[in-house]
């Protein structure tokens, strides 16, 4: 089946960033975001074409199997050692695409009533082309290398996008901290991929995570602290993974990343950056899973503390797009938490397909809450909760939607998000107890504190608003009503006939020990914000004061940016920055300055032996001949 059409959809955004960044000043604002979203309107329609010709094609029973739509030799090492830039497209990536298009246009067309009348509105879009081409390029890659070179151009599309107001120390600050952390995590993604590629010969994916390729059927091979060379590549890998999507404690980037535009926030979190993280483990998940299990233990419990952690943040936290931001977190853990306590093949892949498909749903019920956060705050010009409340009666579009992404993400059924998680933890219970017991108690966290977002923002009280606030126009609540249908029915996708650790479907079916709990584990979390918060009482200050420790610790994210200040300004700078600054300065720049001092004063006094007087010479000439003689009369 002819895919080749695939190029455009790397080809189209890629134009359309070159397009507005080079005629942004002479081109009308309206125009600009027009020709942004129909460029994105049409890669949408191609990745839909692409999914329905795959899909369609396709023999679920016996596996969908990997199309390579373009290949091209780009670098040329050895006979074995090439790197390849092209498109791949399997189940995977067809998902992916599917996902990453659809959110970006929603945020797309939301953006031309969000963003209208901002400064740099060309810009802008121009940007989001750029955010889109890289995630689109991630997600396609046919080898590792082409991953890496789209994961740095994603690194720099969010660094411009957070910054986008650049005229705000707050957000410059934020797009340089987002930048300069995942910079360090991608250290150790390249550290890995270089260890990987030596091992092995290749950076091909097919290669790569072939049962019968270089790295799975081949012994472990040598070992360091314990683990294989494979592992240890497969941990640095996990890194580059773990900062893109912010994990614990590669973290501290996200909540700051909330300075950019809502539009930008919501096309983070749901569809691009964040999951990166996710989609790369789940591209190489047959090496982890068969070659390098201890790092799939890693994996798993990282992720399970990330989501406790940032659960618990969330609760306390006033701007509600770092309640979001922190949720975010916790959800990637989940999907993190569900890749580590997955097997390759069959029912043993349960919790990769459950992963993915939680990436599938999140990502619509995550754009609609940051787009239904955006909402709100075009009515109300604030972020923090307690500039809110009673919007439902100004906002009815807005209330509405939000609440169904609210209730989703709390995992009642029959939405999408209950069937995601319900397969997390159906995996968590069947690998390990202890990790289940804890994302089942996020799960109540969860539909806790969003339940605490849903009341204070649209119920509890209504404050004196300086201007009635009002529905946003139809560009913004089209985007979110396509969004919580969405939210709806995405869960009735059968994700595991479509998107599995080796290919093939095969049968789930409806754990009731598990699920009855998760059901009633979210009612109980959103009966005690109820309780809490569906009225304005004095229930919440009294509980914040009879645990103001912890409280205090969790609305300071648990201090982990003072530390880390600590550790970089306080030991690294004061330790170990400054005296290397001072043996650079007085040591080898001293040196150096000696070296070209005495060169200097060795040349001023030579430069006399050419001064150009004939009478110098003379004297010179004079005088040795004169020594000469003296010294042959002398012998």
């Amino acid at each position: 089946m002819d895919f080749s059409f695939t190029i455009l959809i790397l080809a189209l955004p890629l134009f359309s960033f070159a397009l507005l960044g080079l005629t942004s000043k002479s081109l009308k604002a309206d125009l600009a975001g027009y020709a942004g979203t129909t460029s994105l309107l049409v890669i949408t329609v191609l990745s839909y074409l692409a999914a329905w010709r795959y899909f369609g094609g396709g023999d679920a029973e016996a596996g969908f199997g990997t199309t390579i739509a373009m290949n091209y030799l780009w670098l040329n090492f050895t006979d074995t050692l090439q790197i390849h830039i092209g498109i791949l497209l399997d189940s995977l990536s067809i998902m992916m695409l599917v996902v990453i298009t659809t959110v970006s246009l929603m945020v797309h067309i939301y953006s031309l009533g969000y963003m209208k009348g901002e400064k740099g509105f060309q810009r802008y879009y121009a940007f989001l082309s750029l955010f889109t081409f890289s995630m689109l390029g991630l997600v396609v890659a046919t080898n590792i290398f082409q991953m890496y070179i789209f994961w740095e151009l994603v690194g720099v599309s969010s660094y411009l996008l957070i910054g986008f107001y650049y005229e705000r120390p707050s957000a410059v600050a934020a797009s340089k901290k987002a930048f300069i952390v995942t910079r360090f995590a991608d250290l150790g993604f390249l550290i890995g991929i270089l260890m990987l590629s030596f091992s092995t010969g290749t950076f091909d994916f097919d290669a790569l995570t072939s049962p019968t390729g270089p790295v799975i059927s081949q012994p472990a091979g040598s070992l360091f602290m314990g683990l294989s060379v494979t592992t240890w590549a497969m941990l640095f890998i996990f890194m580059g993974g773990a900062g893109k999507s912010a994990m614990f404690p590669l973290h501290i980037w996200l909540p700051d990343a909330m300075e950019g535009p809502t539009p930008v926030s919501a096309l983070i979190h749901a569809a691009t950056m964040v999951v990166a993280g996710v989609y790369l483990v789940a591209r190489l998940f047959p090496i982890y899973a068969m070659s390098a299990p201890e790092a799939l233990d890693v994996i798993s419990y990282i992720g399970s503390f990330t989501s406790l952690f940032a659960a618990v943040i969330a609760c306390t936290q006033l701007d509600i797009k770092r309640v979001l931001a922190y949720s975010t977190l916790s959800q990637i853990g989940y999907m993190m938490v569900a890749l580590g306590v997955s097997g390759y093949g069959g029912e043993a892949g349960l919790g990769y397909m459950a992963s993915l498909f939680h990436l599938f749903t999140h990502a619509f019920f995550k754009a609609l809450l940051f787009l239904g956060a955006g909402s709100v705050i075009h009515a109300v010009h604030s972020n923090m909760m307690t500039d809110m409340g009673g919007l439902r009666k100004y906002m009815p579009v807005t209330h509405v939607t939000f609440l169904i992404a609210c209730l989703t993400i709390a995992g009642l059924p029959p939405l999408s998000g209950f069937f995601s998680k319900d397969e997390i933890l159906v995996a968590a219970f069947e690998h390990n107890k202890i990790i289940f017991a804890v994302q089942w108690l996020v799960a109540g966290i969860t539909a806790f504190y969003m339940f605490r977002l849903y009341f204070n923002i649209f119920w509890n009280r209504t404050p004196e608003y300086h201007h009635a606030p009002h529905e946003s126009p139809v560009t913004m609540t089209l985007p979110l009503s396509f969004l919580a249908v969405a939210s709806v029915f995405a869960g009735f996708v059968p994700f595991h006939e479509l998107v599995t650790s080796d290919g093939k479907a095969f049968e789930t079916s409806f754990h009731v020990l598990v699920a009855l709990p998760s059901i009633a584990v979210a009612l109980v979390g959103i009966g005690l914000a109820y309780i809490m918060y569906f009225k304005q009482n004095e229930r919440p200050t009294k509980l914040a004061a009879s645990i103001s420790g912890i409280y205090t610790a969790a609305f300071h994210k648990f201090y982990i940016d003072e530390i880390y200040i600590f550790i970089t300004k306080g030991i690294i700078f004061q330790f170990i920055s400054r005296p290397v600054a001072w043996f650079d300065r007085h040591i080898v720049d001293g040196t150096m300055n000696l070296i070209g001092n005495t060169t200097v004063a060795a040349s001023v006094v030579i430069r006399r032996l050419q001064s150009g007087k004939v009478q110098l010479y003379i004297w010179f000439f004079a005088s040795g001949v004169l020594l000469l003689t003296l010294y042959m009369l002398l012998q």
